[in-house]
Formats: structure tokens, C-alpha cells, sequence
């Protein structure tokens, strides 16, 4: 597994900050409403919106810590 330092040094060297990150995968989620149907199951997309969201929580919840120190 990633060490939390790596992944965080990794998001802020790619995207800037974490919640830049987060607003693009935020972005993604909103994508995800416009597919075309038949292309996967109603299932199969909610998990993978439920898992972005899950990080995009995340990343929110360890900028603000970041900030808060």
C-alpha cells in the first residue's frame, strides 16, 4: 500500500492540492450522469460513483487537517 505521505506528495505534484484533485473527480462523478444507457449496469456505475465519492471525501477531510496544523 501507498504511504499516506507518497499519494499526498504524488496529488499535490499532479494536481496542485488535494482538493484540486477533488474537484476533478468531482467533475467525473457528474460525467458519470450522462452515459448512454446499456453501456454498463445501473450497479456497476453507482459503485464506482459511491467509491469517487469516497475520495473525494477523503481528500477534502486531509486538506482541511493539512490546513488546520
Amino acid at each position: 500500500m501507498v504511504h499516506p505521505e507518497v499519494l499526498i506528495n504524488w496529488i499535490e505534484d499532479t494536481y496542485g492540492s488535494p482538493e484540486e484533485l477533488a474537484k476533478i473527480l468531482d467533475y467525473g462523478i457528474e460525467m458519470l450522469f450522462y452515459l448512454e444507457e446499456g453501456s454498463f449496469e445501473q450497479r456497476e456505475v453507482q459503485e464506482v460513483v459511491v467509491a469517487l465519492r469516497g475520495i473525494v471525501v477523503g481528500l477534502r477531510k486531509q486538506e482541511s487537517i493539512k490546513l488546520s496544523q
